[in-house]
């Protein structure tokens, strides 16, 4: 009977050890299944990762493609502006020193008619002059160059006018290409 017990217990040894033996390679099995699948996740995750890092690249270029394109253009818009400024500076200056050397003066026309039912209508004018009203007086230079002066304020006010509405003009079509 010893023998048989030894021959049983061997027995159940080796089921035993086959039993582990099966278990251990199943183990091995699904472990390396589950790396696969692991390493495989992965390797999606880091292409994705890769297309988002590309595509955000990409954005940023084309944004500091656009920046530098408006900043071009607000560098070209102020010399424009500046020359601009600058244009009519000068046209004022050479303006005010002809009107202070006499060479140029400014004279305005007088209102003729009488007030009585004329519509406003001269009656008659002076054979050499295309000019109705041929009655002027001429302003006193101070005077011109006072006027002059506002003037000149007002062109400037109007070419920051037309600089300010440019610029509008420029990001609003921006924006809409966006």
């Amino acid at each position: 009977m010893k023998l048989d017990a030894v021959k049983g217990g061997g027995a159940l040894l080796v089921m035993l050890g086959l039993m582990v033996g099966s278990a251990w390679t199943a183990w091995t099995w699904q472990a390396n299944a589950y790396g696969q699948q692991l390493a495989a996740k992965e390797t999606v995750y880091q292409t994705e990762r890769t297309h988002l890092a590309n595509a955000n690249s990409a954005l940023i270029i084309a944004e500091q493609g656009k920046r530098l394109a408006l900043e071009q253009w607000l560098a070209a818009s102020d010399q424009a502006h500046y020359r601009a400024l600058t244009d009519e500076k000068t046209k004022q200056e050479r303006l005010r020193d002809r009107l202070a050397t006499a060479d140029l003066r400014l004279s305005v026309l007088l209102d003729t008619t009488p007030a009585t039912g004329s519509d406003g209508m001269q009656t008659t004018t002076s054979p050499g002059g295309v000019v109705h009203g041929t009655a002027r007086a001429q302003l006193d230079r101070a005077h011109a160059q006072r006027i002059i002066g506002i003037t000149g304020d007002g062109d400037q006010g109007l070419i920051a006018l037309q600089a300010c509405q440019s610029y509008v003009k420029e990001i609003l079509q921006s924006g809409r290409e966006n």
